[in-house]
């Protein structure tokens, strides 16, 4: 068996976060010995069917301190008798003196109980997140002399502050990014730029069978045959669903459609006191997070995929949504908005269409027309299908990444 690559995520496992669990999957096939930490128990209804085939070990670090206070003060006194514990500990302090919080703490007492219970083949700590598992990483790998390396994806560049994003740069071995805009934005911050690598996210094809040769021709004439739209996402705000309910509202009423969502987050219940109040409701259908196996589903009896994301107050945006890949690969034409690194994947009026962010009544103009015009969504669902396939697929940067975590040499620390 190779060396052990300790992978720190949030939360394990997770419906949204699909991504991680085929990126997981694919480097245990490519023979890396991988053990999962999650700082979180999961709280999905269901997993998708990649989550089932995975077979490294989980061991979930202490959720909440207090809910341990035995486990946590065993790891603490193992923690504090390795060599660079203290190090450790003063850069935890002159974190929690600029973010003086609860969460703060915690990731020092899970870092304690993450050194503290490694195997002794570990080698690496690789982190899904430039925030909070990149934090418990970063110290677990302070006290331990391990090196550590970190995915970043899409909140945590964006919402992380700079001068946490600068000291985490300067210590890590190296991190991936999966968009340009991400990897640009953190090579800026980083001592060395060159520490910063784009690694698309990608799709397993594998998992994803061929679009449908033919879909149904509506054209939102038929009130008992309407265009059936597909939105996947969870509702919060950055994925815009205030604005694209605005937008359905400004829909004129001879035009029939349908709405699809799936997805869980906190704004659900409000979203669908706002589609009542836009007397939408009837035209709307909520499912709730669902597996892999039922989106795919959706995907392939859909006319239309529709994400409205936007740039959320906090500064939390999307990446490169999954879902827009996902969509793409089953000949979905879809429907976005210009944010982020959206534009790395749709380009305007060839392999989809892009409405500006946070505008219901151009986003509505996008709706009216690919809902009236179907072979316009066949020839965008089309190039989309050949854009995906060609430029996004999964391999090439799995390949990449595991060279990068089996290059480890064992370190000399122990407990």
């Amino acid at each position: 068996m190779s060396p052990c690559v300790a992978v720190v995520l949030k939360g394990y496992p997770r419906l949204s976060e699909t991504f991680i669990a085929q990126e997981i999957r694919a480097l245990e096939q490519g023979g890396l010995n991988l053990r999962i930490y999650s700082l979180r128990h999961p709280t999905d209804p269901a997993t998708h069917p990649v989550h089932r085939e995975i077979f490294s070990p989980v061991s979930y670090l202490p959720e909440y301190l207090h809910q341990e206070p035995l486990r946590v003060y065993r790891a603490w006194r193992r923690a504090r008798r390795l060599p660079h514990y203290q190090q450790a500990f003063w850069t935890w302090l002159g974190d929690l003196r600029r973010d003086f919080t609860r969460n703060r703490v915690r990731r020092f007492g899970q870092a304690c109980v993450l050194a503290a219970e490694l195997p002794a083949d570990a080698t690496r700590l690789h982190a899904h997140f430039l925030h909070t598992p990149a934090s418990v990483a970063r110290y677990a790998g302070l006290m331990t002399g391990l090196p550590w390396s970190c995915s970043a994806h899409a909140k945590d560049i964006w919402t992380t502050p700079a001068w946490e994003k600068r000291e985490k740069l300067a210590e890590l071995d190296w991190l991936v990014t999966c968009t340009a805009v991400g990897r640009d934005h953190l090579a800026e911050l980083a001592p060395d730029p060159g520490r910063v690598r784009l690694i698309y996210h990608g799709l397993d094809f594998d998992r994803w069978p061929r679009p449908p040769e033919l879909r149904p021709a509506r054209d939102g004439s038929l009130p008992d045959d309407p265009v059936v739209l597909l939105s996947v996402g969870r509702a919060v705000e950055k994925k815009g669903y205030e604005d694209l309910l605005a937008a359905l509202a400004l829909l004129p009423a001879p035009l029939h459609w349908r709405l699809i969502h799936i997805g869980g987050g906190t704004l659900a219940p409000r979203l669908r006191e706002r589609a009542e109040a836009l007397g939408l409701a009837p035209r709307l259908t909520w499912l709730g997070a669902q597996p892999q196996e039922a989106v795919l589903r959706n995907y392939r009896s859909a006319d239309l995929f529709v994400l409205a994301s936007r740039v959320a107050a906090d500064g939390d945006r999307d990446g490169l949504p999954n879902v827009l890949m996902e969509a793409q690969s089953q000949g979905l034409a879809c429907l976005a908005t210009r944010v982020s690194a959206i534009p790395e994947l749709i380009e305007d009026g060839v392999n989809g269409v892009l409405a500006e962010a946070g505008d219901p009544v151009a986003l509505a103009a996008a709706l009216d027309h690919l809902i009236r015009n179907p072979a316009t969504r066949a020839a965008l669902g089309a190039a989309g299908t050949i854009r995906v396939r060609e430029r996004f697929s999964m391999a090439g940067g799995i390949a990449v990444l595991a060279e990068r975590l089996a290059s480890t040499v064992p370190p000399q620390a122990t407990l």
